[in-house]
């Protein structure tokens, strides 16, 4: 740092002894030295400038200026043929020497990262095709949907498992609680299961921010160094990660959206398995988890009963059927198709007589 200071120091007493020798100032030997002094310390402020600036970018900014100077030479050039002591030449050439050179410095230094040896090497390269991560978090590995869906061949790109995310899963697999320990080894198996299926490719990172401690925050850090997205089916990460401009696949969403749709006034065959929170009402479980809400089943807990579907309410958790029970009676009345009219007014006309014979006997 000090021999940078004896270099200014250097300069400005240069600047200020030529001056001196000089003097371009038709105002004494101070006025000259002050001059020189205020040129210097311009000069230095300007290399200090200088020095933040990337070097791919001083060189663009020279190339450039260069580049300028040459085209304004060229165009003083080929104007040959028009009288050099008129004035507006004198001005175009002034102007084009003074502009050309500018504007070469000003793009030249503004794209300079192009000169860069990654990008000049990228450029006689063929490009890969862009990667697409799909960064896969504790919860979902644990809950093994992702696996059915990626055995179906939705999910295109690689799937990254941090090593923090393993880390978390061998602590679960390992706990006291045998409940915490099942769910850790199943999230184990359906690794396996993951890494053993075709056509997926799965990369086990291990990127990790030691400066995060939290492993949510990590997941999210690690989407924005891969530009990838997260697959959860957590709730609280989703909100988060939506927060810090991170994209997230959830597969509870997603189950949602696949969810079969029902309208109002369909009928439907549920199990009646538990009794409701209201009065007179049972609870029923479709095949993919949504729970039916069914009036006047109470009763019916434990059988299979029809029923007519009343209303759709559709949440962040899941899907909401409420329904109402079809007794039996009522479902054949209301399943009967009516009579034509032709049919009731046949039947309702009298019989013909029948001839009987008598008896002479009984008469």
């Amino acid at each position: 740092m000090a021999w940078f200071l004896l270099a200014r120091a250097f300069i400005v007493a240069a600047v200020a002894y030529s001056a001196v020798l000089l003097q371009p100032l038709p105002f004494g030997i101070v006025a000259n030295v002050g001059f020189a002094v205020v040129l210097a310390a311009l000069v230095v402020a300007f290399e200090s400038q200088l020095r933040e600036s990337p070097p791919t970018r001083l060189i663009g900014a020279l190339i450039g200026a260069i580049v300028g100077l040459g085209l304004a030479r060229g165009v003083e050039a080929s104007l040959f043929w028009t009288n050099p002591n008129d004035a507006r030449i004198e001005f175009l050439h002034s102007f084009l020497l003074i502009v050309l050179p500018y504007l070469g410095l000003v793009v030249g230094g503004k794209n300079g990262e192009w000169l860069e040896p990654s990008r000049l090497v990228a450029m006689f390269r063929t490009q890969p095709a862009e990667r697409h991560y799909k960064i896969l978090d504790t919860s979902v590995i644990i809950d093994g949907r992702i696996a059915d869906v990626c055995d179906t061949g939705f999910v295109d790109g690689a799937l990254v498992i941090p090593q923090f995310v393993l880390r978390e899963l061998q602590l679960v697999a390992d706990s006291s609680d045998s409940m915490k320990r099942n769910r850790g080894r199943r999230g184990l198996d359906i690794l396996q299961k993951i890494q053993k299926m075709n056509g997926i490719e799965v990369i086990i990172s291990d990127l990790d921010f030691p400066e995060v401690r939290e492993v949510d925050l990590k997941l999210i850090e690690l989407a924005r160094t891969l530009q990838g997205k997260i697959v959860t089916n957590d709730f609280n990460l989703n909100k988060v990660a939506q927060l810090r401009g991170v994209s997230v696949l959830n597969v509870n969403e997603l189950a949602n959206a696949l969810k079969p749709v029902v309208l109002p006034g369909e009928l439907m065959k549920v199990f009646i398995l538990k009794e409701g929170k209201e009065y007179n009402q049972g609870v029923a479980y479709l095949d993919d988890g949504t729970m039916v809400v069914v009036d006047n089943a109470r009763k019916m807990i434990s059988k299979t009963i029809d029923i007519v579907v009343t209303s759709v309410l559709q949440t962040t958790a899941g899907k909401m059927i409420f329904g109402r029970y079809i007794e039996s009676g009522m479902a054949q009345a209301s399943a009967a198709p009516p009579a034509p009219v032709a049919t009731q007014e046949r039947t309702l006309k009298p019989a013909p007589a029948v001839p009987v014979a008598v008896s002479p006997q009984q008469a």
